[in-house]
């Protein structure tokens, strides 16, 4: 059975002419879970386009303490700040989900962003949403209970996962979210209750999409409904993170 390669969505965005420059300059990784791709305070020296698999993007809380606050999948980019000469990452990023990355070194990648402006106004368009984004999440994880945001998180996810089923333990979901691994238990088990996730070995089988969006929180559909205004060749099915 034929199936289209993986591709990443900026990308496609450009015209066949640019996507081959950009690519020209770089190579495909395959990315593992597990594998730290740039450490908070440190310059990793790559961007990378998601073809497939998605990544989590974590903050510092205090000492030994972190708190996802975004995935890319291959809607998106790690690295977009070096567009504005942001080489140092603010943030530290994990493969969550195993596919593959085009990886680009940072130099490569600005003489290329100089060269095309298509690409400079897709970056731009994309760093403003990320403002957008980060500011609703913030938001979300102060205000918001366990369970409407685990749905939300697992809505994010099943966005870039390519399935239905994806590998996620209780304890990675704690410290995904922030939260003490019974909350997650307990939020988990809800939503197994009512039917609308499958949950076995940390495998979860997500088993009524429509019910998980209104278990959710309003901030993945607030996310999906301002997502046009800043990336128009975006699909509605898209949530954006970038770091």
């Amino acid at each position: 059975m034929h199936t289209d390669p993986p591709q990443n969505k900026l990308l496609q965005q450009l015209s066949d002419e640019e996507q081959q420059a950009v690519m020209r300059h770089g190579k495909t990784i395959e990315m593992h879970f597990g594998q730290v791709l740039c450490e908070e305070g440190k310059n990793c020296g790559f961007v990378y386009l998601p073809l497939s698999g998605y990544i989590s993007i974590l903050t510092s809380v205090q000492q030994n303490q972190r708190l996802e606050v975004g995935l890319i999948g291959n809607e998106g980019i790690l690295g977009a700040l070096v567009s504005i000469g942001v080489e140092t990452s603010p943030v530290q990023a994990i493969v969550q989900g195993h596919g593959l990355a085009l990886q680009i070194e940072h130099q490569a990648f600005n003489a290329e962003l100089k060269r095309c402006v298509k690409l400079q106004q897709i970056l731009q368009q994309y760093l403003a949403f990320y403002v957008v984004q980060l500011t609703r999440l913030v938001c979300c994880n102060h205000y918001h209970e366990t369970e409407p945001r685990l749905a939300r998180w697992l809505l994010m996810t099943h966005d870039r996962a390519g399935g239905d089923q994806f590998f996620l333990t209780h304890q990675y979901l704690a410290f995904m979210l922030g939260v003490r691994r019974s909350s997650v238990t307990e939020a988990a088990g809800s939503l197994l209750e009512k039917k609308i996730i499958d949950y076995h070995r940390g495998q979860i089988h997500i088993l009524n999409r429509p019910a998980l969006e209104k278990a959710s929180c309003s901030c993945y559909r607030t996310l999906l409904d301002k997502q046009p205004q800043f990336l128009p060749g975006s699909s509605h099915q898209d949530v954006v993170c970038v770091r």
